[in-house]
């Protein structure tokens, strides 16, 4: 995933094609939530424009996320549509183009783009399916507060309802009068 500019210019008539597998496993250093990350199947092209080459890349592989509610771990697969272009000249890039980059130390490496990538599309929040409460690291119930579904807690409201206050069962008899 790294090419000198004189190996880019040598593909500048054929176009450049990508097929490669990294491992981005210190991405798991980087982002507390992220628990475990496959190797990442990277494909694509290279295009030549003038004195700049322009990569189109898919990322495909997948992460292993916490769920929102149960902490449970959940396999979320990603695929991932990159471009970075790059200028070989030398010259300055425009502020303004984010995805224009200068090659460092004479080297054009897309793995730090790559990496870039696969982190702004974490999703926020992934919930796992059908997860039992025996295999939820969280906890399910604690002092004075338990989880329950929603039908219960209906059950629970309706019995709290009809439960007469014991100081006032007396003045509920004067009604039934």
């Amino acid at each position: 995933m790294r090419w000198s500019i004189q190996q880019l210019l040598a593909k500048k008539g054929e176009g450049l094609e990508i097929e490669s597998t990294a491992d981005v496993s210190e991405l798991i250093d980087r982002d507390r939530e992220l628990r475990d990350i496959s190797p990442v199947q990277i494909s694509g092209r290279g295009d030549f424009t003038g004195e700049t080459v322009t990569f189109h890349v898919r990322l495909k592989g997948s992460m292993v996320l916490p769920c929102a509610r149960s902490l449970a771990d959940v396999n979320y697969p990603f695929n991932i549509l990159m471009t970075e272009s790059f200028r070989l000249d030398g010259m300055q890039a425009d502020e303004e183009d984010v995805h224009l980059h200068e090659p460092e130390n004479g080297y054009v490496d897309l793995l730090p783009y790559v990496k870039e990538n696969i982190l702004v599309e974490l999703p926020i929040q992934v919930f796992a399916e059908d997860i039992d409460d025996t295999e939820s690291p969280a906890p399910q119930n604690g002092k004075d507060w338990d989880i329950i579904t929603e039908d219960e807690a209906a059950e629970r409201k309706e019995k709290e309802e009809n439960d007469i206050d014991p100081r006032m069962a007396d003045l509920a008899k004067y009604f039934d009068k």
